[in-house]
């Protein structure tokens, strides 16, 4: 049986990181986009993806990522996602999806790099090196 794992950090203000792990594909995808609409229905509209732990990567999952980035577009959010491997990477890359997501290599450099999740973590009172520590998330 196929199995995905998700597990959200926050909301902070209006921010939230997902980190998956396993396969997303046609079974487990439906999982991950009630996932991104929950955290939507709690107004969260700036969401990191860190797909790091993802061992398979199918259409329906790319579906998913898609349709959820444009749902938190409509609502001026935004949508980044983090890989460390070279095998899901290629998938974006050969899809041309690379163009379409802001990729990153951390979650640390996914929120660095959107003002956004910046003041979100520092209205928490924490600098974005104390937040992800604080979660796990270098």
């Amino acid at each position: 049986m196929r199995e995905i794992g998700l597990e959200v950090f926050g909301p902070t203000g209006d921010c939230a990181a997902i980190r998956v792990a396993g396969e997303i594909d046609v079974f487990t995808a439906p999982r991950l986009r009630e996932q991104v609409l929950d955290l939507v229905a709690k107004k969260v509209v700036h969401v990191v993806v860190d797909l790091g732990g993802v061992e398979f990567l199918d259409s329906t999952g790319l579906g998913v990522l898609v349709g959820a980035l444009k749902r938190l577009r409509t609502q001026e959010g935004s949508l980044a996602l983090v890989m460390s491997t070279d095998r899901i990477e290629r998938v974006f890359t050969i899809t041309g999806l690379t163009a379409v997501f802001p990729i990153h290599d951390t979650v640390h450099d996914a929120i660095a790099a959107d003002a956004h999740w910046v003041r979100a973590v520092e209205r928490g009172g924490e600098t974005v090196e104390e937040w992800c520590g604080r979660h796990g998330l270098a």
